[in-house]
């Protein structure tokens, strides 16, 4: 099992949108949580089916948030 970390926005239609960190190109969305979740699971192993990744180099360091 591989652990992926998405970043997770709601976009002005109140669309929920995921993004898979590590994974360009990676992303997806849905109309509520549990559907952005289901849909950002398939997305993951439709990229993954699709292209070659090398998954021990996807290390997580951090988030910040920088308000201007």
């Amino acid at each position: 099992m591989v652990t992926f970390n998405v970043i997770v926005e709601q976009d002005e239609d109140g669309m929920f949108v995921s993004e898979v960190i590590g994974l360009p190109g990676c992303h997806t969305q849905g109309e509520n949580l549990d559907e952005l979740m289901k849909n950002t699971k398939e997305a993951i192993s439709l990229y993954l089916k699709c292209k070659k990744v090398d998954l021990g180099d996807n290390k997580f360091f951090a988030f910040q948030q920088i308000e201007i």
